[in-house]
């Protein structure tokens, strides 16, 4: 069941004035009369309980998309449902269901973390007794509760990202937007953060994620869509997306006793062989089938391995290459 549909949604604006600020580069996604087209035309949907990753460069349109999608900004076509409901006709409704946590929000530095979250309940409506138990509730998940009556000026920056978090789950949405969540923090700050992503999409929230640490997208996303120049240029799982960009395949393999490059480069199944201490680094067509060939030739020659291996393709490999083959030149 698809819970957000994104049909051809779009979003252009004028180009900026002539003068030093308005020189448009090489790439620039104009139109001939133009029109800058941050958002061009793009369609996808997001399954109900999953996590969805939206990645691309900067300047891809990631977080104008976002804000198309939360009712933010107005697209110039197009149109976003969720849960069945126009985002645009229906924004009160849509913003009881969904949570909402933007790159650039902050939080109010006057009031304390508890006092923040009752605001937001307030404004989304939560009941007065409900919002109290929910904001203590989420306090303490997110380990914040020792400092509920700190002003949140205080906070680190990991405490307030997690109070932001609390803020977009106040009104106990079944959809959050995340906008970069783990930018900036330090890796304890954004484990707990990761953590927390994974508990509440493993209660049912769908989650919509951009994000540019790849080992964030990798690690928590089911399906990625890749977005450059306004254009969705890739849509798929991490694994399919590693796979599908991966031309080759390696190992790595280390002896107790020396074994000549020239047998290594013998092998079927090697591509090229590198020596690298007291082994070498292969490049083959075929993980399996290399393995398999390797363990005979060791068995064959009495060899005695110490290490051996595998290189798995990278989310941030195929996400480069993606992008190199998928822009426009």
């Amino acid at each position: 069941m698809s819970v957000i549909v994104v049909n051809n949604l779009a979003k252009h604006f004028d180009p900026p004035k002539r003068g030093n600020h308005g020189k448009m580069g090489p790439n620039s996604p104009q139109g001939r009369m133009g029109i800058i087209r941050a958002v061009d035309n793009i369609s996808f949907e997001v399954k109900k309980g999953e996590v969805f990753g939206f990645l691309g460069p900067n300047g891809a349109g990631k977080t104008t998309t976002i804000r198309m999608m939360t009712g933010v900004l107005r697209p110039t076509k197009g149109n976003v449902s969720i849960f069945g409901h126009d985002v645009w006709k229906n924004q009160i409704l849509v913003k009881q269901i969904t949570g909402n946590v933007p790159e650039e929000a902050n939080v109010y530095f006057d009031l304390t973390g508890l006092q923040n979250l009752m605001f937001i309940g307030e404004i989304y409506g939560v009941p007065k007794k409900i919002r109290l138990k929910r904001a203590e509730a989420l306090l303490k998940k997110f380990e914040l509760y020792e400092k509920r009556n700190l002003k949140s000026m205080k906070y680190s920056k990991g405490m307030k990202q997690r109070l932001l978090l609390c803020m977009g789950l106040m009104s106990n949405p079944e959809i959050l937007f995340l906008d970069e969540p783990t930018s900036g923090l330090d890796v304890q700050s954004a484990r707990i953060i990761k953590q927390l992503i994974r508990e509440y999409n493993e209660k049912g929230v769908t989650i919509f994620l951009t994000t540019h640490d790849m080992e964030v997208a990798n690690e928590l996303c089911h399906r990625i869509a890749i977005i450059n120049y306004g254009k969705i240029i890739s849509l798929d799982t991490p694994k399919n997306l590693k796979m599908l960009t991966q031309e080759y395949k390696a190992i790595d393999f280390f002896f107790a006793n020396g074994v000549s490059k020239t047998k290594i480069e013998e092998l079927n199944t090697v591509i090229e062989a590198q020596e690298v201490r007291e082994g070498f680094h292969v490049i083959v067509e075929d993980i399996h089938e290399g393995i398999c060939e390797i363990v005979d030739f060791i068995k064959e020659n009495h060899l005695i391995i110490k290490q051996l291996n595998t290189h798995q393709p990278k989310l941030e490999d195929a996400f480069l290459k993606i992008i190199e083959r998928g822009g426009r030149n």
